[in-house]
C-alpha cells in the first residue's frame, strides 16, 4: 500500500478519544480499514474526507 483515500472521519475536530476508539475509515484499492486511536487525547483534524494521501502523511494529531 502506498496511498489511501480518507473515506470518513468518525470523530469530530476537538473530540476527546481513548485508545482503541475508531478515528476514521481509509480505503485502498483492495480494502477499507477503520483506524483506531493509539493514545488518549484530543483530536485535531487536518485531512479532508475524499482526499487521497500517501502513506505517512499526517492527517491529524492527538494532543
Amino acid at each position: 500500500m502506498t496511498e489511501g483515500t480518507l473515506v470518513e472521519w468518525l470523530v469530530a475536530d476537538g473530540d476527546a478519544v481513548t485508545p482503541g476508539d475508531v478515528l476514521y475509515r481509509i480505503e485502498t484499492d483492495k480494502v477499507e480499514n477503520e483506524i483506531e486511536a493509539p493514545v488518549a487525547g484530543v483530536v485535531h483534524i487536518t485531512g479532508e474526507e475524499g482526499e487521497t494521501y500517501e502513506v505517512g502523511t499526517q492527517i491529524g494529531t492527538i494532543d
